[in-house]
């Protein structure tokens, strides 16, 4: 099994890797990039959650705590005293990151549905749940959030896989096929409650149109094959000549240095125009 180093510094390359291609792409404004990134990284480390002694499960379980026990405190803060508030607050952290914390670790085991394909599904809708209804993000953006999940998660189970081969002394461990799984086989109880969860999560997920029109869009493929490689061999911009993308004739960089990628095909839905000043009354 790979430690929580190797999970995060992989997974944080790799999905710097995917952010790369999306930013090239024009598919998400740059201001929505962060976000959807870190979606990805956490993946990465997340099916170590069901470790009770890791660095990810206690991490989950802090934050958990902390978002539950901010939630009590704005709830509550119009109707009790402040000294009650802090008792609430303080208990409700406490209870999720203890309480919680034991009772989930003793319903689960390590390697058990959590490593699985069927988990990473969960977790993408949950995210691309959250990104639509608890952060306000564009229903797209909350897809795409979602599918870096997704992404980081397999790099996990994957790369938990390579490390149960031992190439030096050619053997398999028998870890071997452990974490790279459809779905738990030794506690099928798990996998259905699973799959009854991943099914609501779904139910609950923001429309799909603008996520499925960007990634099938004929112009955002052929954009990014020509970005893939400096026009004219200009590499680094070292020669200052014009390259091509997607037909159009641009600078390679705009004065200040920056990309010439400003919006993203997804993004935030257009407001409303602001109504136009009522008419001054003629000067008599």
């Amino acid at each position: 099994m790979a430690n929580f180093t190797t999970h995060i510094g992989v997974g944080t390359v790799a999905c710097g890797m995917l952010a790369t291609l999306t930013l090239a792409a024009d598919v998400v404004a740059p201001e929505n990039l962060v976000a959807v990134t870190l979606a990805g990284v956490l993946g990465s480390v997340l099916p170590d959650i069901d470790l009770k002694d890791s660095r990810a499960g206690r991490a989950m379980f802090a934050g958990l705590a902390a978002f539950f026990s901010f939630a009590v405190l704005f709830a509550f803060a119009e109707k009790f005293s402040i000294a009650e508030l802090w008792m609430l607050s303080i208990g409700t952290f406490l209870f999720f990151r203890y309480v919680v914390h034991a009772i989930f670790h003793r319903m689960s085991y390590h390697r058990g549905i959590y490593h699985s394909v069927l988990a990473g599904l969960f977790f993408a809708f949950v995210t691309a749940i959250a990104y639509y209804y608890v952060l306000g993000r564009h229903e797209g953006v909350s897809w795409l959030a979602g599918g870096f999940m997704f992404i980081g998660y397999m790099i996990h189970l994957v790369l938990d896989e390579i490390y149960s081969v031992d190439v030096l002394g050619t053997r398999v461990k028998r870890s071997f096929g452990t974490a790279l799984k459809i779905y738990d086989g030794r506690r099928i109880d798990h996998s259905i409650a699973m799959t009854v969860a991943t099914v609501a999560a779904l139910m609950l997920t923001p429309p799909t149109k603008t996520f499925v029109d960007g990634m099938t869009s004929r112009d955002m493929w052929s954009g990014l094959r020509q970005r893939m490689l400096p026009g004219d061999h200009n590499w680094f911009g070292v020669t200052g000549r014009v390259v091509s993308y997607a037909g159009k004739r641009t600078p390679a960089a705009t004065p200040d240095g920056t990309a010439p990628i400003a919006t993203g095909s997804i993004k935030k839905p257009e407001e409303a125009p602001a109504a136009a000043p009522a008419s001054s009354p003629p000067k008599q």
